[in-house]
């Protein structure tokens, strides 16, 4: 049995990568992804980042460094507001690794080169015609998250687009939106000209009526991969908590829309309506690892959208179509969690209030009722102390799922005023299965309580019932003999 298991999120605490791009090098698994501040005041602040992990143990991520820095390409220099956003990886002919990424407010796609897949990176070139006319100058929609896949004969396809619902008169006479679809085009094996005009796929508010893909039509983020033949097109869709995908015989193919992959909130799997956590834009990108398909996504917390953090889930394929998938708090752990041990709050992958949970947006939802995922201090780069700030009331926190095997006693920690109970169950509404008194503590205080759960593959909820408000940091799940507390 191996000692170390996988969360989701499945990187520490302070990291906040909200749009995962992973890549299989080697013998290892690549994360990238734009990269956003902890409390910032807008999205994607920082500088591009690297992790990667042993695909023998995706419970051991290691930080590769600062791959890219956004003052590096050329039209940065002159403004440093830009973000960088979702870039994506691929690798050359001449074995060399190619990062292509967008700036905020500039319609262009970058190129970055390295000799290694973790960098560092060096800019390269932008995209351009094969007249030498940049990607973006000649009138096209905004040129932006760009993705690639490079199908088995070599071909390379650049993927770009972003279609808001709600196309304003100022957006369609900048064109800073596109109407139409996600973007597809050739690229020469330079990596960076053109080898086609630009092609449309999927639909957009603007034209999916009659679609497949009406209700569900494509927001950003598209991204392309082939399993078995046809070709699966990934993006997130105007609903913004849901990423879905379409298929197709090719890569820029007549695509029908297929299904959602997974939703941050839970909303549309098994006929559940009701959002099951604080939501907002969600991306993702779908990966084969060895045990089957994993789509990796991310989660909202710090009550706005600019301080996201990775996820993955193990997703069902049956051979022609993938099953919505479900969030836990395990992802890449290959299973259930154990049932003996310390786990933080952080992991938790329900977490509502008494009214429910909302939609976070780029101002901060006020507190309220609601609890939140939050950190002390400031953006770092190690120290993780994550919890879940502002408990109170009716809130619950869910975690799915432990293998129960003997657990007798519960222990949660917490500081804050409460006085009342936490009710630990299998379901929100479920049995207790356990009852913890909780009073008034300054500092990080641990209440006891017996436990009993049967054996087996388990969810605990976590709800509290009292007076006041806390922090919800960490609980022990573990085997007691009778007459010892710990």
């Amino acid at each position: 049995m191996k000692l170390r298991q996988a969360f989701n999120p499945f990187l520490p605490s302070y990291e906040y990568i909200p749009d995962g791009v992973p890549h299989i090098f080697g013998d290892r698994l690549y994360l990238y992804g734009s990269h956003d501040k902890f409390n910032g005041h807008s999205a994607c602040q920082n500088d591009y980042v690297c992790w990667s992990a042993p695909l023998s143990d995706l419970s051991d991520w290691n930080y590769e460094g600062i791959i890219y820095h956004r003052r590096q390409d050329p039209d940065a220099k002159r403004g440093a507001s830009h973000a960088l956003r979702t870039p994506d990886i691929a690798k050359g002919i001449d074995g060399k690794y190619y990062l292509f990424y967008s700036l905020s407010r500039i319609s262009r796609i970058g190129v970055a080169v390295s000799d290694k897949p973790a960098g560092p990176f060096r800019f390269f070139e932008y995209v351009r015609y094969q007249d030498g006319t940049l990607l973006g100058s000649n009138g096209e929609p905004c040129q932006t998250d760009p993705s690639v896949f490079t199908d088995d004969d070599g071909t390379v396809y650049l993927y770009t687009g972003f279609a808001p619902s709600a196309h304003t008169k100022e957006q369609r006479k900048k064109n800073a939106s596109s109407t139409q679809g996600a973007m597809v085009m050739r690229l020469n094996t330079d990596m960076h000209t053109l080898d086609s005009q630009i092609h449309y796929i999927g639909a957009t508010t603007a034209n999916s009526a009659g679609t497949s893909f009406e209700g569900h039509e494509f927001l950003c983020r598209p991204s392309v991969c082939k399993i078995s033949g046809r070709y699966f097109f990934v993006y997130t869709s105007v609903l913004r908590h849901e990423v879905c995908y379409a298929c197709a015989s090719a890569p820029d193919g007549n695509f029908q829309y297929g299904g959602t992959l997974i939703s941050s909130c839970d909303i549309g799997r098994a006929g559940n309506e009701v959002a099951q956590n604080y939501w907002g834009d969600t991306y993702g990108r779908l990966l084969r690892l060895k045990f089957g398909f994993y789509v990796f996504y991310n989660r909202q917390t710090n009550r706005h959208q600019c301080s996201r953090q990775a996820c993955a889930e193990p997703v069902r394929f049956n051979g022609t179509r993938f099953l919505q998938a479900e969030p836990t708090s395990c992802g890449l752990n290959g299973g259930a969690l154990r049932g003996i041990g310390l786990y933080r709050a952080r992991i938790a992958c329900v977490l509502y209030s008494k009214r429910g949970a909302s939609e976070y947006r780029m101002k901060k939802t006020r507190k309220s009722c609601h609890p939140y995922f939050t950190q002390s201090g400031k953006d770092r780069t190690h120290t993780p102390d994550q919890y879940i700030a502002n408990f109170r009331h009716g809130c619950v926190a869910g975690f799915k799922y432990f293998d129960f095997d003997g657990a007798n006693q519960i222990i949660v920690t917490i500081k804050g005023n409460p006085r009342g109970k936490m009710i630990i169950s299998e379901t929100p509404t479920g049995k207790p299965l356990a009852k913890v008194r909780l009073t008034p503590c300054r500092d990080m205080t641990d209440f006891y309580a017996p436990f009993y759960q049967e054996n087996g593959k388990h969810a605990l909820y976590f709800s509290y019932e009292g007076t006041g408000k806390f922090i919800f940091k960490e609980f022990r799940l573990q085997q007691v003999t009778r007459g010892n507390k710990d």
